[in-house]
């Protein structure tokens, strides 16, 4: 009989398809999830009410906050209200911020790619940049949306590792190149959480928190887009389900 894989949980976001609601997790973010780490998958749907974080975490061993299209509501950070035209999703946020803090409470393993990495800044105290390509001396982190997602997701920039964080003891390269698909990202950092690695412009990549009482990683690109095929990438989904076996 084989072992028990760890389950990792993976927040869901709320979409309307036509006049029906659903809950929705990038195939990219589950297939790198059970493979790159090696677990099994669960997703988790952002109810009306929600579901409890204890609930939650009484059935999972680790979690996983993907990337989405949708914002954190600035509501949730003293922000200034949205642009017209913004994609807010409170469904995703009313579930996320509170079991992110509860899971970090627990020492549970806890990873964040985008949208979670944002959620885990503003869970924590932070605030963000709802445009960070009008922020003066940053560059424009945006994607081309009308290129193919080949050239979406590739190179875009470097970033340079901290020293005596988790990627410097993970990864031997201290800059390396990162894809980058993002308006919002981190203005005041969350007191609790460290810096692991920073653009040129000064934009924070990654994120660590030193007193967490489990693993707890954050990163601002997609390592999750074909992961296989990237070292960097590889060494993260594989230090985050060498965590979940340790826990």
């Amino acid at each position: 009989m084989s072992p028990r894989r760890p389950v990792v949980g993976i927040t869901a976001d709320f979409r309307m398809l036509g006049a029906h609601p659903f809950h929705a997790v990038g195939e990219k973010y589950i297939t790198a999830v059970r493979d790159g780490a090696e677990t099994l998958p669960l997703l988790i749907p952002v109810l009306d009410p929600p579901i409890s974080p204890e609930e939650i975490l009484s059935s999972v061993d680790g979690l996983f906050f993907t990337g989405s299209p949708s914002n954190v509501s600035p509501a949730r950070y003293n922000g200034k209200a949205p642009r017209e035209g913004t994609w807010l999703d409170e469904r995703r946020d009313t579930t996320a911020l509170p079991l992110l803090k509860a899971a970090i409470a627990k020492g549970m393993p806890v990873f964040c790619v985008c949208r979670g990495f944002q959620e885990l800044n503003v869970a924590m105290g932070g605030t963000l940049y709802q445009h960070v390509q009008e922020v003066e001396g940053r560059f424009d982190h945006r994607e081309d949306k009308h290129a193919s997602l080949d050239v979406q997701y590739g190179p875009a920039h470097d970033v340079t590792v901290a020293d005596g964080g988790i990627l410097s003891r993970l990864l031997p390269e201290k800059t390396f190149r990162v894809n980058s698909l993002h308006s919002q990202g981190i203005d005041r950092l969350a007191p609790p959480l460290v810096a692991e690695a920073v653009a040129s412009d000064g934009t924070i990549e990654a994120v660590c928190m030193p007193t967490a009482p489990g693993y707890l990683l954050g990163t601002q690109w997609h390592p999750e887009w074909q992961w296989h095929d990237n070292p960097v990438s590889r060494a993260l989904f594989g230090a985050f389900g060498q965590a979940l076996r340790k826990n």
